[in-house]
């Protein structure tokens, strides 16, 4: 009788598939209340017991069947804990999510429950009226949530880990809770990465690395709609911070460009820059895209080049091939009196016309002079996101198992919710290695040509 293994809030199979990688079996029951989910989970776990329940009413039981239980992950919703919720009313519904952990341990009791969330879970407590927590009552509950668990004779430790730390180009940092009860010690895995590599240590992972970058999308300047007022802003505060000002910017293409990411997130205050270098592993992903990528093209100075004043209409952008400098460079305004400003200021009012224009700044790097070409953005796609998540590359996001087409939508929204998988292979290695069976087969990648025709890798 084989040791079953449970994953009990599935979602698109983050949890499933880094037990996979440290286990090399899938596991045996995976339970989400949506659908979609259910569709990306199956389409990746084939062999595993799918059930589109509700956590609080599916009967575990029955389907366990008196067999026993070796590990059980649980990641609920963590929406209604997060510190991103802000000031907002929170959902009494979510954050009561835990309590299905202890009910189902009760009844199947696995050996090993290992629980992911935000950190803020530990100072969940009851909300008054409003749906606001109760400040002198923070960590009521979650402090209660333990004991219960305890109480079922469950050995119980936590800490709050960084994915980088274990090798993910991810910096999502989350509480993990172990709890076993079959006498052996509850480990956690040693970090193999930091940010600065030293003491052994290799440093974190470049999420630059896992950009597509034969796409490079397209021009900010000349586009049929133009971009908002916050996106130019976020553009060009970004390009000050991470070029400029910048002593080793990220280098693409032959040295004719520089990239960097911007998050659409609302800043806090004017000429901030909320995003990062390329250099760094990306921050936490969430179920909508939130990460552009900028690339800026540059190219050497040469003599017989010729600036322009304010006064004039925007000189021609030339595509010819450079080499990679740092330059500098303004917007230059089509109305009013103001001659132009520079990127290190907040942009000003777009009209309904688009009235900005790129003028470049001729600056001297090294003893040459260097230009700025063009600038591109575009949003990160699915599948970078998904690997900069720690998913393997082989993970199917794009189709169903009925071979439909997965939206783009539900793909990030899952890949959001996700727990990382590298972490998830990280505490299952450490703790349940001894359920190891082989390594994990890849998914074949199969791409479909222009003719119709499917090719495998």
């Amino acid at each position: 009788m084989r040791d079953l293994i449970i994953d009990c809030f599935a979602g698109g199979g983050g949890a499933s598939v880094g037990i996979e990688m440290a286990l090399g079996r899938p596991v045996d029951i995976a339970i989400n209340h949506n659908p979609q989910a259910i569709l990306m989970h199956k389409t990746n776990h084939p062999n595993t017991l799918h059930l589109t329940e509700d956590i609080f009413k599916v009967d575990l039981q029955k389907y366990v069947n008196g067999r026993h239980v070796a590990l059980m992950w649980a990641s609920p919703d963590c929406t209604s804990h997060s510190k991103a919720k802000g000031g907002k009313p929170r959902e009494q519904g979510l954050r009561i999510l835990p309590w299905a952990v202890y009910k189902h341990a009760k009844t199947i009791l696995p050996d090993v429950i290992i629980m992911e969330n935000v950190e803020e879970i530990q100072q969940w407590g009851p909300l008054d009226k409003d749906g606001h927590p109760i400040p002198e009552r923070k960590g009521e509950d979650y402090k209660k949530f333990i004991s219960s668990m305890k109480s079922l004779g469950y050995d119980f430790d936590s800490r709050e880990l960084i994915a980088a730390d274990y090798g993910a180009p991810t910096t999502r940092k989350r509480w993990y809770a172990i709890f076993r009860r079959d006498g052996k010690p509850i480990i956690w895995p040693e970090a193999t990465h930091s940010k600065d590599g030293v003491d052994g240590l290799r440093p974190w992972l470049q999420c630059g690395d896992y950009i597509d970058w034969s796409d490079l999308g397209k021009s900010i300047f000349d586009r049929k709609k133009p971009l908002a007022d916050a996106t130019m802003k976020r553009i060009a505060n970004g390009y000050i911070k991470y070029v400029v000002n910048n002593p080793q910017p990220y280098i693409v293409r032959n040295k004719d460009a520089v990239a960097f990411l911007i998050q659409y997130h609302g800043e806090q205050k004017s000429g901030e820059s909320r995003g990062q270098l390329l250099t760094e592993p990306v921050k936490t992903i969430d179920t909508s895209n939130r990460y552009g990528l900028v690339v800026a093209f540059v190219s050497k100075f040469y003599k017989s080049g010729t600036g322009q004043g304010c006064d004039e209409p925007l000189h021609t952008i030339t595509t010819s091939p450079g080499h990679f400098g740092l330059i500098s460079a303004f917007l230059i305004k089509y109305y009013g009196n103001g001659c132009g400003q520079e990127l290190r200021e907040p942009l000003g009012t777009i009209t309904t016309r688009d009235r900005f224009g790129l003028v470049n700044v001729v600056t001297d790097i090294d003893g040459e002079k260097y230009i700025l070409k063009d600038i591109f953005l575009r949003m990160l796609n699915s599948e970078e996101l998904k690997q900069m998540q720690g998913f393997p590359a082989d993970y199917i996001i794009d189709r169903d198992y009925r071979w439909s087409v997965y939206p783009v939508k539900e793909r990030v929204a899952r890949i959001g919710n996700s727990v990382v998988p590298i972490m998830a292979q990280a505490l299952v290695e450490a703790n349940c290695g001894y359920l190891r069976v082989g390594e994990r087969v890849p998914n074949p990648i199969i791409d479909q040509e222009q003719t119709g025709q499917l090719r495998f890798a």
